[in-house]
C-alpha cells in the first residue's frame, strides 16, 4: 500500500490564509518544546526531557541515601524508559501504598523527601527569568519575538494561549513588547485568582489571554482566605509537576478553570487550535480538546509535532503510521498533526512532498516552512547552479520547531508596519 502525499506548499498555505485572517479565533496551545526552543547559540532556555533527567538525578545523587534507590527504581522502569516523569510518578505511587515498611530502602518519611526534593529540583531548573536579565539575555529570548507578532498582528479577536510550562517565558515576551494580557488574576497588592473571569468568555476581550494549565512559577495557594495567591516564586510555588497524578490535580482549582476555558472556547464557531511544542502525553488535555471537537463543526485543531529523536548521529522520526498518537488523532478528522517528515490529515497518513519544483517567486516563501535538498541556508531551493538537477520534493517540515514557527508568524507581517 503506497503511502499518501502531501504537498506542504497547499497545507501551509492555508494556515497561512488562517493566521492573516481575522475571521477565525485563534488559540495556541504550547508544551515544554517552546521552553526549549532557542533564538540563537547564546539563548537562555529551559533543558529537555532527557537533560533535565539527568541533571535531577544527578544533584539527588549528592546524598547518598537516594543513590541506591534511584538505581534500583531505573532498573524497574527500565533505561529507555526512564525519565523525571516516569521516577516521579514510580515514587509517588509508592508513598501511596508504603506504611511502615521500606521501599528502594526508603521508608515512607523518606520517600516523601524525595518526592519533595525531585519537584524542588524541577522547580529550580525552570527559574530561568533571573539568569535572563542578569545576563541582558531578554533578547534573545525566542518568546519576545513571538510576542511582537502578537502586537503587530491586525486581529479583530485577541490571541488566547495555553500553557502547560511553568516557566516566565511567555510573560517575559508580552511585557517586553508592552502587550497587556491577562492570566485570571486580578488584584494589586496580593493578586487573587478570578475564576468567574476565565469562565466568561468575553472577559476583558481586546487583552491577549495567558492560561497557564499546569500552574506556574509565583503561584500559591493561601490556606487561611483558600485563595491561590500570585507573587514571588519560592519553594511553594504551586504546580502540576509531571507524574500520574497530573489528571487528579487537573480537576482541582485553578485548574478545573483553565481546564473549562480551553473546553469552552473549541466550543466557539470559528475557533482554530495550533499546538507547538506539545507532545499529547496529556491525557487530560487531549480528553478536553476531544471531547469540545465532537460539539463543534466548525472548530479545528492544527498540531505542530516535533517528532525527531537522535540516536548514535542519526534523525529518528516518530511519527510513524503505527504510533500511538497517529492512532490517537485518526480518531476525529478535526485534529491534524503535522511532523517533520509525515502528517495526518483527515485521518489519513501520509508524508510531505513537493509535488512541482517550485519556481523562483514560491522558492522564498517555501524555504520559511519546508527543506529540501534546496531549501537549505547552505544549497537554497532557487539556486540558479541547481536549476537543471531534479528534486524529488521529500523534505522536513521545519515549523514543529518553535523558533521557525515563530520566524514564520513574524514572515506574515509586513516590515513597514512597525509600531
Amino acid at each position: 500500500m503506497s503511502k499518501l502525499i502531501y504537498d506542504p506548499s497547499e497545507y501551509i498555505k492555508g494556515l497561512q490564509q488562517i493566521l492573516v485572517s481575522d475571521k477565525k479565533k485563534i488559540v495556541f496551545l504550547f508544551g515544554a518544546g517552546t521552553s526549549v526552543a532557542k533564538k540563537n547559540k547564546i539563548s537562555i532556555n529551559i533543558p529537555a526531557v532527557a537533560k533535565m533527567t539527568e541533571i535531577v538525578e544527578k544533584e539527588l545523587f549528592k546524598k547518598d541515601k537516594y543513590k541506591s534507590a534511584i538505581e534500583e527504581i531505573k532498573s524497574e522502569i527500565g533505561q529507555d524508559n526512564f525519565n523525571i516523569e516516569t521516577f516521579l510518578t514510580n515514587i509517588v505511587q509508592k508513598n501511596q501504598i508504603i506504611c511502615t515498611g521500606n521501599l528502594n530502602g526508603l521508608n515512607k518519611g523518606e520517600l516523601c523527601s524525595l518526592i519533595e526534593e525531585t519537584k524542588e529540583q524541577i522547580r529550580k531548573i525552570v527559574s530561568k527569568h533571573k539568569e535572563i536579565f542578569e545576563n541582558d539575555g531578554i533578547d534573545n529570548l525566542i518568546h519576545v519575538d513571538f510576542a511582537e507578532w502578537i502586537k503587530r498582528a491586525d486581529r479583530k479577536q485577541a490571541i488566547e494561549l495555553f500553557t502547560t510550562n511553568y516557566d516566565y517565558f511567555f510573560e517575559l515576551g508580552m511585557e517586553e513588547k508592552n502587550i497587556p494580557y491577562y492570566d485570571g488574576f486580578t488584584g494589586s497588592y496580593n493578586p487573587f485568582f478570578h475564576s468567574e473571569s476565565v469562565e466568561d468568555l468575553c472577559y476583558l476581550p481586546k487583552q491577549t489571554k495567558l492560561w497557564k494549565i499546569h500552574g506556574s512559577l509565583g503561584w500559591h495557594y493561601n490556606e487561611k482566605n483558600k485563595k491561590v495567591l500570585r507573587t514571588y516564586s519560592d519553594g511553594d510555588d504551586i504546580m502540576i509537576y509531571p507524574s500520574i497524578l497530573k489528571y487528579i490535580n487537573s480537576k482541582k482549582q485553578p485548574y478545573a478553570a483553565l481546564m473549562d476555558r480551553l473546553t469552552n472556547i473549541l466550543k466557539q464557531p470559528d475557533t482554530v487550535l495550533i499546538t507547538c511544542g506539545y507532545s499529547f502525553n496529556d491525557e487530560h488535555i487531549n480528553e478536553r480538546i476531544f471531547t469540545a471537537l465532537q460539539s463543534n463543526t466548525a472548530a479545528h485543531v492544527y498540531a505542530l509535532y516535533y517528532d525527531i529523536n537522535w540516536k548514535d548521529g542519526e534523525k529518528i522520526y516518530t511519527l510513524t503510521e503505527d504510533s500511538d498518537i497517529v492512532k490517537l488523532i485518526k480518531t476525529n478528522r478535526k485534529i491534524s498533526i503535522y511532523g517533520c517528515r509525515n502528517a495526518v490529515i483527515g485521518c489519513q497518513y501520509g508524508k510531505w512532498k513537493l509535488k512541482r519544483k517550485p519556481d523562483k517567486v514560491d522558492a522564498e516563501n517555501i524555504n520559511l516552512y519546508f527543506d529540501t535538498e534546496y531549501a537549505s541556508k547552505e544549497n537554497p531551493i532557487n539556486d540558479e547552479k541547481k536549476e537543471n538537477d531534479s528534486l524529488s520534493g521529500e523534505g522536513e517540515l521545519i515549523l514543529p520547531d518553535f523558533t521557525k514557527f515563530v520566524a514564520f508568524l513574524q514572515s506574515m507581517i509586513l516590515h513597514d508596519d512597525r509600531r
